[in-house]
């Protein structure tokens, strides 16, 4: 099998672009993931950002988490969890407005620390979007402008930490799912694995690097592109040994953004249907861990006559 595809944007604006914006391409359409290195975010950064998950994590979540687990007598599984996840986690919302204020138990520093981080984040999403468009043939900020809506964009944040699990046979970190937005930036912890992608029908590690942005792509992407890029179905594997930290940022359509296929895209047939993306999410809160065909199909369903935004 293909090695999963990490890829260094260090020489992206030198004689090297045609050789990585192919690499982009390649794991667009055939993986759905890629590993981003040189990403334009600062290491120091980063460990900083790491630094102060771990210590609010140990601080103000650990034993919340164990009480928790106690409570649903999880802890001598016998037969395995279908409808819950050995996670902990939480989320902060940055646009169309932040809700970091009202978000207990974070220490002044941890949330400026965030804050930065999301901008930093922002940027590299929108520039990932404009280097999509140019693979795809769209004009520059297609995918920014599809994503738009009425208010921008909506784009949060959801923290977690996997603590070590004594019966990771019994129960996932996280159910296998696809992500229903627009394009994913994960910080992954370095040292401890279990996040997985499902390709040509076997689970495949996404590898944990020091300092890399995992991205991944989301359902709307693949309605934008009339499914020349596709969202894929992962998990994560909980684990025996050491709490693994992750930190998956959604740069999404703002919601009442309509989503539909790129014209330029559909080259015989719209294989999507067009809707709003609001109701995309509502649909989708219920039905995150199963196939998204059925999602697709129900948009289509009640699709309706609305207009197609000029781009």
């Amino acid at each position: 099998m293909a090695t999963f595809p990490v890829i260094n944007l260090e020489k992206l604006n030198g004689e090297e672009r045609a050789t990585i914006m192919e690499q982009i391409k390649d794991a667009c359409e055939n993986w759905g993931f890629f590993e981003l290195l040189n990403h334009g975010i600062p290491h120091e950064f980063l460990d900083t950002v790491e630094r102060l998950t771990k210590e609010h994590y140990k601080k103000c979540m650990e034993q919340r988490f164990k009480e928790l687990v106690a409570s649903k007598a999880l802890e001598g599984l016998q037969a395995e969890v279908t409808d819950m996840d050995w996670e902990s986690t939480f989320f902060l919302r940055h646009l169309p407005e932040s809700n970091m204020a009202e978000i207990p138990d974070l220490a002044h520093e941890y949330r400026k620390v965030m804050k930065e981080f999301a901008l930093k984040l922002e940027k590299l999403a929108e520039e990932l979007l404009d280097l999509l468009c140019e693979n795809l043939g769209l004009e520059k900020g297609y995918l920014k402008k599809a994503f738009h809506g009425t208010r921008g964009p909506t784009f949060g944040t959801k923290v977690s930490n996997y603590p070590p699990c004594p019966k990771p046979d019994k129960i996932r970190g996280l159910r296998a799912h696809t992500d229903a937005g627009g394009i994913i930036l994960l910080f992954q912890d370095a040292q401890v694995s279990g996040l997985q992608l499902l390709k040509d029908g076997q689970w495949v590690d996404v590898p944990p690097m020091r300092h890399s942005i995992v991205i991944n792509l989301g359902d709307q992407l693949e309605v934008i592109t009339n499914g020349k890029y596709k969202s894929v179905e992962h998990r994560v594997i909980a684990q025996t040994n050491g709490a693994r930290m992750s930190i998956a940022s959604f740069y999404n359509p703002g919601s009442d953004a309509i989503i539909h296929p790129a014209p330029a895209l559909v080259e015989n047939k719209q294989l999507y249907p067009k809707f709003v993306f609001e109701d995309y999410m509502k649909l989708y809160a219920g039905l995150k861990f199963q196939a998204k065909e059925p999602r697709f199909q129900a948009m289509k369903a009640r699709e309706t006559t609305l207009p197609i935004a000029t781009a």
